[in-house]
């Protein structure tokens, strides 16, 4: 199984356009130790031939350029991305679809309720429904793709998009079709590909031990940090994203969960992990995370 990294930031990306501050700064303007970073996803493929694209970032077009392997090599026109995954309905996760409307065949695979939300906007019919295939993959029902992968879809503690809350206040967690997991399997290995995830229940735990690669949600630090920086006003709990230090964060709960390389994407620009030389990442690192990049490739 191959897998690139696509984007490994959070929606906005790093620098976002409108932000001043600090570590944008320094990633506006070339530091080598804050590298640009576009919005997350991820491609995969068992065969090095055939690719699937985990979640259709707003940024897709300019990481298809520089992604060689996505390029088109036969005739006037074609593509190796055979689908596109997504893991929920967020404008970072399906904006990118839009990029793809060229009427060029490919699956697009998302549960019904993914769909739904596509569907009840007509600015995704430009994907031509005589040529894109939409497949509703139900909850931990395994399908097969081509080039020998398998995929599985499987509820995470999440909730509803930004655009479809209802209220200010605190929003529901929930683990349904709405926020999803994607574990990617080729022969004995196991990939799982969690951008967004609002808690670490035990049960969440148990499926991830054992997995030789785990590409889970680095959106916080802290998950008050927005907040203390004066960038926004909601907690990384009201954004339904688990923190990634602290007694109850990402590292602390998968401490001793048995992963082979335990991945950060979607990170926010304002996570200091981001930056090289920033302790939170020696933090990080020293715990066995990889702070993920644009460009990165692995083999689980």
């Amino acid at each position: 199984m191959q897998i690139i990294v696509l984007g490994a930031a959070a929606g906005g990306g790093f620098p976002q356009w409108n932000s001043n501050a600090a570590a944008c700064n320094r990633a506006r303007g070339g530091d080598p130790a804050a590298p640009a970073r576009t919005q997350a996803s991820v491609a995969v493929s068992g065969n090095g031939t055939d690719w699937y694209v985990l979640n259709a970032s707003p940024d897709l077009r300019q990481q298809i350029g520089a992604t060689s392997e996505l390029h088109p090599a036969h005739g006037l026109r074609s593509t190796p991305i055979r689908g596109v995954v997504l893991t929920g309905g967020d404008v970072d996760a399906i904006a990118g679809l839009l990029t793809l409307r060229e009427r060029e065949a490919f699956d697009l695979y998302a549960t019904p309720r993914i769909h739904a939300i596509l569907d009840a906007n007509p600015v995704f019919e430009v994907l031509a429904r005589d040529v894109v295939a939409r497949h509703g993959l139900q909850l931990d029902q395994p399908v097969e793709l081509a080039g020998g992968l398998r995929i599985e879809l499987f509820a995470v503690p999440g909730k509803v998009p930004l655009y479809m809350e209802q209220g200010a206040g605190m929003q529901a967690v929930v683990a349904d079709e709405t926020t999803v997991a994607a574990m990617l399997s080729h022969g004995e290995r196991r990939v799982f590909y969690i951008p967004g995830c609002a808690a670490m229940p035990d049960w969440l735990k148990a499926r991830l031990d054992g997995a030789d690669a785990v590409f889970f949600d680095g959106t916080l630090w802290a998950d008050d940090e927005m907040l203390r920086a004066g960038l926004g006003t909601k907690t990384g709990q009201r954004m339904g994203h688990m923190s990634l230090s602290g007694p109850e964060g990402t590292i602390a709960a998968l401490a001793d969960v048995a992963i082979g390389k335990r991945v950060l994407i979607h990170m926010n620009n304002s996570n200091p992990v981001l930056l090289a030389d920033s302790p939170e990442r020696a933090q990080a690192e020293a715990a066995g995370w990889i702070v993920s990049h644009d460009g990165m490739r692995m083999s689980p």
